[in-house]
């Protein structure tokens, strides 16, 4: 499975992506939370279905805020540039089995390959 973050869908919802659409079309992307609410932040168009679309896209389960905290402590993710919201999505892939994730973010993506759990797609 794949946890596209929130740049992968601005790029996705602004001019489509191929690869985002292969991966949609087999079952392969899965949406957190606060990826959908950081978009609902955002301008959309076909506002009301877009949110409903990701709102029914198979949803990773969501670690706690405990949770988090430790694993910034044991995984060293402090001073790394990366926020609370990539913290939660690199927490999500470690306790969803089989889950990378997606960025085009340097801070994120080179903390997740470091880990290695970055999707090395297009």
């Amino acid at each position: 499975m794949i946890l596209a973050d929130t740049s992968i869908w601005i790029d996705h919802l602004r001019s489509g992506n191929k690869e985002m659409r292969k991966h949609l079309d087999e079952g392969q992307i899965v949406i957190h939370p606060f990826i959908v609410a950081e978009l609902a932040l955002g301008s959309l168009q076909n506002r009301a279905l877009t949110l409903a679309l990701l709102d029914h896209l198979p949803q990773v389960r969501v670690a706690q805020m405990s949770e988090v905290r430790l694993m910034i402590e044991a995984r060293r993710l402090y001073s790394l540039g990366i926020g609370l919201t990539d913290a939660h999505l690199i927490a999500a892939v470690f306790i969803n089995p089989s889950t990378l994730l997606w960025t085009k973010e340097k801070p994120l993506r080179k903390a997740a390959e470091a880990l290695g759990i970055h999707a090395s797609l297009a």
